[in-house]
């Protein structure tokens, strides 16, 4: 039993061959994604070499291992370089502190441990196992897990081929190329057993063992646990199964899932990691709470017992209400991947499928989110809109119980700060609020003092995040035209001739269909005169991928790339491919207005908006998801909800080109006489008052330790009120 993973990692440091003598801890900083939110770590990688760090992708192993020694040696002369270097190692050695928000608060508790189970984390571009909202959602959720250092380690998969690099054909059809990446260029670390080298845990798929190894990956305090069944024990087949996020149709899915759960729970206990609570990000990771019920039963705990004990310590939380974002498994694919489980568990088919049972549904068919719910003591959504609808979507698990009573809750989602504000804009609170600003976020009204901010100060501020943006897209344009592109009407779509004076609206998300990414298209004309305006110019940057199973997005995507190359539109609308960590936070703090236009009530949450509220930018949006509960009125501007008895996409274009016409254009252009939009910054001000008071991923990992956390470190409570189908 390897009793601490950390200790595996020693060989971590050989990934960054030469550091002069007065750097020493500079790799240490390196190999932790803490310099990732530390802004003293970012501008000290910069200032190593600032072509290379863009070159690099922004990755320091990279960087640390291509620049030449000769400039690093350099560099050590510079007293305002080591002066930085000294921060950012102190910033660092302060993650080892005891003395934290949680150890403050919960201090009987500060020896238990939370697993998170997610099947994606997005932490940073060099490691591309994530796919969107979910899996940034869960890096945000470990990164403030070790600002306050909440007890928390996650596991998750390591998807070596990445999720998928999009590129897009001449008529706009996305291209699924895969992203491999080198593990030697990340911090990254396989876990070594003692005895079986990489082979940590064992599980059974199709009647035979399939062996499972994990990597470790440090995130500030929080270790990240990724499962790999690429090991040479395994069959060609099988080491093929986590090599990429969501491949291989729902078979595939079936397996990674299953090595997910079970494989996780087995990994952590070889690990001797032994959680007190448990949390299941979204339905994917349901599965470890079936193998915690085989666990006990084979103790020889009954079976409505290990239930109740596996339900008191766990935590379940879904993303989505739209029905295809709930894997569920036919009874055949079942019996036919899983069907060893059963006679070796002391759980009976029936019993097993009874976890996943959906009434309604085709009998046998086992869903994921309805074994999550069933296996959980405490369920949320991810907004309060979310929780009610979820409430009402679910009422049928708690057929006795009224909708308003059934015991889901929801905790809004939050986004990491310190990695989605832009550094001009912490600058900005350095300079009116003190460079200890970020120590009394937590203070009720504290962020009450943005309002008061310069609007010169601003302004300049929004003018330098446009020209960033914009230098970038100019740039990625360039080398796409070296390395990829072979016409030239791809430059004029990509960006290259968008305007750094004119209104830029941003939209980049996942294209699914009900994300209406084409709304803005519904009529041609009225838009090609708010666009091309001389007087009030208007464009529109789009990025975002598709789905690789999703036609119906991929021809959305494709109708938006059409636009981007139409003459009539002067290139004023763009559309940045291979959309990613790196280029998403510099459209998120480049332009001026974040659109995001759902079909309600399917937005859970959405969190692009949050992270743009952070740098000050306004939110046009539906009332849906954090937007039903964050709109102000002062911080952007929404759309009227849509009368039942009429057609929602007509009522919202038709809302959507008036309050751009009638609102916001005017709003944008008005300017007094030193040229200051006065009215835009007081939107812009509000904008980042309520993205920093109520929508940070350090507010959103505090509720989930009081009200989930801590709760089930604790043990069983009264009033549980369990599915009736257990």
């Amino acid at each position: 039993m390897i009793r601490d993973p950390k200790t595996q990692m020693s060989a971590n440091r050989n990934k960054i061959p030469y550091l002069p003598e007065s750097l020493d801890g500079l790799a240490d900083i390196a190999l932790n994604f803490s310099w990732h939110w530390n802004r003293f770590a970012r501008e000290l990688f910069r200032d190593i070499d600032p072509t290379l760090w863009h070159l690099s992708g922004r990755n320091p192993i990279e960087l640390l291992r291509r620049v030449d020694p000769a400039r690093l040696q350099s560099r050590t002369r510079d007293p305002d370089f080591m002066a930085l270097f000294q921060r950012a190692r102190t910033a660092l050695e302060s993650e080892h502190a005891e003395d934290t928000w949680f150890s403050e608060n919960f201090p009987d508790l500060k020896e238990k441990r939370v697993a998170y189970f997610c099947a994606e984390f997005g932490i940073h571009k060099s490691v591309p196992i994530y796919s969107g909202g979910l899996g940034v959602l869960a890096g945000d959720h470990c990164k403030a897990s070790s600002d306050l250092g909440v007890p928390l380690v996650g596991v998750g998969l390591l998807y070596l081929r990445g999720y998928f690099d999009q590129q897009l054909t001449l008529d706009g059809w996305q291209v699924d190329n895969e992203e491999p990446f080198d593990p030697q260029l990340t911090p990254l670390e396989p876990i070594l057993h003692p005895e079986r080298g990489r082979a940590i845990a064992t599980v059974t798929l199709y009647r035979r063992a399939i062996h499972v190894g994990a990597w470790t990956m440090k995130v500030g305090r929080t270790l990240i646990i990724l499962l790999d069944s690429n090991l040479e024990e395994n069959r060609p087949e099988d080491r093929d199964l986590t090599q990429k996020l969501y491949q291989g149709g729902h078979q595939n899915r079936l397996c990674q899932e299953w090595i997910l759960g079970v494989g996780g729970v087995r990994v952590l206990r070889a690990l001797g990691i032994e959680p007190d609570a448990w949390h299941a990000n979204e339905g994917h990771a349901a599965f470890m709470m079936v193998e915690r019920v085989r666990e006990l039963v084979e103790t020889g705990v009954s079976l409505d017992e290990a239930v109740g004990r596996v339900r008191a310590s766990g935590i379940f939380t879904t993303h989505t209400p739209v029905p295809a974002g709930h894997d569920a498994f036919a009874a055949e694919q079942i019996d036919e991947t899983l069907g060893h489980y059963w006679s070796k568990s002391g759980i009976d088919r029936q019993q097993f499928l009874s976890f996943g049972a959906q009434p309604g549904e085709e009998p046998g068919t086992f869903h994921m989110t309805a074994c999550g719910m069933r296996l959980s003591r405490y369920v949320n959504g991810v907004a309060e809109k979310h929780g009610r609808v979820t409430r009402s979507n679910w009422n049928h698990l708690w057929p006795n119980s009224q909708v308003d009573q059934v015991p889901i809750g929801h905790v809004t989602n939050g986004v990491h700060l310190s990695s989605w504000m832009a550094r001009r804009m912490m600058d900005l609170l350095d300079k009116h609020l003190g460079r200890d600003w970020q120590k009394k976020m937590q203070d009720g009204t504290f962020w009450k003092q943005v309002l008061d901010l310069d609007d010169k100060d601003l302004h300049e501020v929004s003018k330098q995040l446009k020209g960033s943006l914009l230098g970038f897209v100019r740039e990625q344009a360039r080398q796409r035209w070296r390395d990829e592109w072979e016409e030239a009407v791809h430059l004029v779509g990509s960006g290259t001739l968008l305007d750094p004076g004119a209104l830029t609206i941003g939209f980049a998300r996942r294209f699914a269909t009900y994300k209406r990414a084409d709304l803005l298209f519904s009529d041609r004309e009225r838009l090609r005169a708010l666009l091309t305006n001389p007087w009030r110019p208007v464009q529109v940057v789009f990025a975002g991928k598709a789905h690789p199973a999703d036609d119906a997005g991929k021809r959305i995507l494709q109708k938006v790339f059409s636009f981007s190359r139409d003459p009539e539109f002067e290139g004023r609308i763009a559309f940045i491919e291979d959309y990613d960590l790196n280029s998403s936070d510099r459209l998120l703090q480049g332009v001026d207005l974040w659109l995001n236009l759902p079909v309600v009530p399917m937005e859970a949450s959405g969190t692009s908006g949050m992270k743009a509220a952070l740098n000050g930018i306004p939110q046009l949006s539906t009332l849906d998801g954090w937007w039903a509960e964050g709109y102000t009125g002062l911080n952007g501007w929404a759309l009227p909800l849509a009368s039942e008895s009429r057609d929602p996409d007509q009522v919202d274009a038709e809302n959507l080109y008036k309050v751009l016409e009638e609102e916001i254009v005017p709003l944008f252009y008005d300017r007094d006489s030193l040229g200051l939009p006065r009215e835009w910054l007081r939107r812009m001000k509000h904008a980042l008052h309520e993205g920093g008071a109520h929508f940070t991923a350090a507010r959103m990992v505090r509720e989930y330790a009081e009200r989930y956390y801590a709760p089930a470190f604790r043990g069983p409570v009264e009033g549980d009120q369990p599915p009736t189908q257990l």
